[in-house]
């Protein structure tokens, strides 16, 4: 068998945990995977591995093993890069993870654009809201929208998510205009449930503090789109990130409203795990992603222009 391939195989059962993970990220069978193992042990003639029904550990010589394979492949794939850069060529996959909704109406174009810059590079997109092990799941690099939690990932910021609280002009003139963010609690409010806290939205005041209300829920959803929807056919008030909204707002199909107060700002990040050697096409892709983010977002100088135009 395939030295090479052997090390692979080690080195993702080792990172992944498993050996169905390591499958999947090669993209091959389980079975083909623990012949590689079994086989790399007996060249070797150790135990690199201690199997039981439940979990894998490394013995001390795997670990020793596993730390000397992982810098080889890492040096290798660095190698390739170096001479795809003297080239100008990218090749290979990659693999990034998305949220949902802004990974539909948002990563389409720069994913596009750069495909078109490289056309032999290969993209292997996961669109979902679920948060992710990017190492355990062998993604790239990963687009990640709120506050992160200490981890051992690394972040690049790509822009900052505004928020907007927004209705229908149906909602509006059926139930009237809200005068101030405290009488979201006497109407009907859709939340997102994949917040800690959908029912308590909070805005700072003029001085600086910051302020929370507990909102009457009419709704609660998972999709943010849905939410949109529900809000433009006049089932509620919505709070959401100007990438989502701002297509509606523009359309009239939803009206910004407390736009003149500050509500919660969300930074957005491109994460990638620690590796000795960064591959060239993960940070040509990181790189091009902070360039095309940079500045005001789009949808942000759109709520502010029709914000303005009702001033």
């Amino acid at each position: 068998m395939d030295k090479f391939e052997d090390l692979q195989a080690f080195v993702a059962v080792v990172e992944t945990g498993s050996f169905t993970a390591a499958a999947d990220r090669l993209d091959t069978a389980k079975s083909a995977v623990s012949r590689r193992v079994s086989a790399l042990e007996e060249r070797l003639g150790v135990q690199l591995l201690r199997r039981t029904t439940r979990v894998l550990n490394l013995t001390d010589t795997g670990q020793s093993f596993y730390e000397h394979s992982s810098r080889i492949l890492a040096d290798l794939e660095e190698a390739e890069a170096a001479v795809q850069q003297e080239h100008g060529e990218l090749r290979g996959t990659l693999r990034v993870a998305l949220p949902l909704s802004f990974g539909v109406r948002h990563m389409c174009k720069p994913i596009a654009a750069f495909c078109k810059q490289h056309p032999r590079l290969k993209f292997d997109l996961d669109l979902n809201d679920r948060r992710i092990d990017l190492v355990e799941e062998g993604i790239d690099v990963a687009v990640r929208i709120g506050h992160l939690k200490d981890s051992s990932l690394i972040a690049r910021k790509l822009f900052d998510s505004r928020t907007v609280v927004a209705a229908s002009p149906h909602y509006l003139n059926t139930h009237g205009m809200p005068e101030s963010p405290e009488e979201l609690s006497s109407h009907d409010c859709l939340v997102y449930s994949n917040l800690a806290e959908p029912d308590r939205w909070s805005w700072t005041d003029e001085r600086g503090k910051k302020r929370v209300i507990e909102v009457r829920t009419a709704m609660r959803a998972s999709s943010g789109d849905f939410l949109s929807n529900a809000a433009a056919h006049g089932l509620g008030i919505i709070i959401q990130p100007a990438f989502l909204a701002a297509e509606a707002i523009r359309r009239g199909n939803l009206v910004p409203i407390f736009t003149d107060i500050e509500w919660p700002i969300t930074p957005a990040y491109a994460v990638y795990p620690p590796t000795r050697h960064l591959s060239y096409r993960v940070r040509a892709f990181i790189d091009f992603l902070v360039e095309r983010f940079a500045g005001t977002p789009q949808w942000d100088r759109e709520c502010e222009e029709l914000n303005a135009r009702q001033i």
